[in-house]
């Protein structure tokens, strides 16, 4: 067992700034379209975790982790998982992260390029810790940083400065401690 750890794109969070829709984080979390590179390199049992985007004048924190269980192609998780396709919020914000339509062409809602490498390795996740309540995420933004220097035995004045622009691999120690930080997190403020 292994990981990965990375950042969302600047503005994405779930409280402050745009809304998070790749890795979607509810009960069966996904990752989709985002970080190919992630989705190709881990395997069943290997974990995923993810931090919320830089906002000015806040603390980004760890969201959440979770477990892979397996990977199918994005037309599958099509079929799969109807409330993942990409669409527009009535805000206007895009969410869903299957970015293929019913005849597995690119959606037109997608802009991403390299669509082929995209669409292989969706992502279903197990074992969802996320911090999702206010109070979570208020703990979470304190702690992040000096856990992050921790656990990754890193230093660094912001996460993008310990775990870098591509994200970290994690070993299965440092997996376990951010899972049971993670936990303590979400016990400590029930």
């Amino acid at each position: 067992m292994i990981g990965k750890i990375f950042i969302t794109r600047a503005g994405y969070d779930p409280e402050l700034g745009k809304h998070v829709k790749d890795p979607y984080l509810g009960p069966c979390p996904t990752l989709g379209a985002c970080r190919p590179d992630v989705r190709r390199k881990l395997d069943k049992g290997d974990h995923i975790f993810v931090i919320s985007g830089r906002v000015p004048d806040y603390n980004q924190f760890v969201m959440a982790g979770f477990e892979i269980e397996s990977k199918i192609t994005a037309i599958e998780a099509y079929r799969q998982f109807p409330e993942h396709r990409l669409r527009r919020r009535e805000d206007g914000q895009l969410t869903g992260n299957i970015i293929v339509r019913a005849d597995g062409r690119q959606h037109e809602l997608d802009d991403h390029s390299s669509f082929d490498a995209r669409i292989k390795n969706y992502v279903i996740g197990t074992n969802l810790i996320a911090l999702a309540t206010p109070e979570e995420i208020a703990e979470g933004r304190r702690q992040t940083l000096e856990a992050l220097r921790d656990i990754l035995h890193k230093g660094g004045k912001s996460p993008f400065a310990i775990v870098g622009r591509f994200g970290t691999q994690l070993t299965e120690k440092q997996v376990l401690e951010l899972r049971e930080w993670l936990e303590t997190l979400k016990g400590s403020v029930n």
